[in-house]
């Protein structure tokens, strides 16, 4: 029995020194692949040190060119056209004759006006010669001279009849359609010709009801036509409707811009951006820093050579840089470059 007994505890301390050793070499192989592991590198970033800056908030509204002058010249008197001046795309100034139309049936009402008129004054001159000699009583002469006014009268009437058939351009621009060939017969209120002046373009946008608020007579406008891309122009409001459009409950603003070159045409689309409000000293950062994670806006800093990850809000966006209004301050380290590839807590190196 005390064989038996020594035996077993021979065995059991046997197996005991196994368990010891076996865990001796388990701790040794452990610190040897903790010692082999290589620690993670530290990611190489750049950083931009963030300063306050001003930022301007804008709103760019799209809108339709239109020349400053658009006349459409229509008849005023019925007639065959004997005659067409200026053409299409040819430049006309203000007076110029446009057509003629034939008014030779007015010519001769015009010439009997005339006679009319100088038998009139002849007649008047005598009875004044004869009334100053006291010859002839008042009521006479004065009988004259109404007859002489109403000759004029006459004569007049006849004569804007007369130049009817002549018509003249308003304003000074281009000839941009003819409706008419020589030999067509004009009638009274058709359309003969259209004149463009694109000296100057207007633009008209529709702004806002909550932003109209912003905009005013005289304010300089920055101006972009979709067809000259590379182009910035600088434009003046012209004029801010005072009511609202009843469908769209926005206002029509016109802006003005100068157009020396006629290269921009009635028509085309342009941009107007109308500046709302300066906001000074603001915390602003490149729109490329921000990270998405999980819906959420964060960015990240270098701190003590740690990234860290902000969660913020933003406000006005100018260009390719937008506002912090929170989670970013002035003085932080933004990292610009290698923000995707960090997270939060991971050593960095700033390059």
């Amino acid at each position: 029995m005390k064989t038996r007994i020594t035996l077993l505890t021979m065995i059991l301390t046997a197996l005991m020194a196994t368990f010891v050793l076996l865990g001796c070499q388990d701790q040794e192989s452990m610190a040897i692949a903790e010692k082999a592991s290589p620690e993670v590198p530290a990611i190489p970033v750049s950083v931009e040190i963030v300063e306050p800056v001003t930022l301007r908030d804008v709103i760019f509204l799209p809108g339709e060119t239109e020349a400053s002058e658009d006349v459409k010249v229509a008849a005023n008197t019925a007639g065959p056209v004997d005659w067409i001046g200026p053409r299409e795309g040819q430049k006309v100034n203000k007076g110029d004759l446009l057509i003629k139309i034939d008014v030779s049936a007015l010519k001769a009402s015009l010439d009997h006006a005339q006679a009319a008129y100088k038998l009139a004054g002849d007649l008047y001159q005598r009875r004044r010669r004869l009334y100053d000699n006291k010859i002839i009583a008042r009521e006479e002469l004065d009988q004259s001279e109404t007859q002489r006014t109403l000759a004029l009268t006459d004569l007049e009437q006849i004569k804007v009849r007369y130049n009817h058939g002549f018509p003249k351009s308003p304003i000074t621009g281009i000839v941009n359609h003819l409706y008419l060939d020589e030999g067509e017969y004009a009638d009274i209120g058709k359309p003969i010709v259209d004149i463009v002046n694109i000296d100057k373009i207007k633009i008209n946008v529709r702004v806002p009801e909550l932003d109209v608020r912003f905009v005013k007579k005289g304010q300089q406008t920055s101006v972009k036509i979709d067809a000259f891309p590379d182009r910035t122009l600088i434009g003046t409001v012209d004029f801010v409707s005072f009511k609202a459009d009843p469908a769209t409950k926005t206002f029509l603003v016109r802006s003005i811009i100068d157009n020396p070159g006629h290269d921009i045409r009635p028509g085309m689309i342009g941009r107007v951006a109308f500046v709302r409000r300066v906001i000074s000293d603001a915390v602003a950062a490149p729109l490329f820093t921000l990270v998405d994670k999980g819906g959420e806006r964060i960015v990240f800093i270098e701190k003590d050579g740690v990234a860290e990850s902000r969660t913020i809000s933003i406000g006005v966006i100018e260009g390719d840089r937008v506002q912090i209004t929170s989670g970013l301050n002035a003085g932080d380290h933004l990292i610009v470059k290698g923000q995707t590839e960090v997270e939060d807590g991971m050593k960095v190196i700033v390059k």
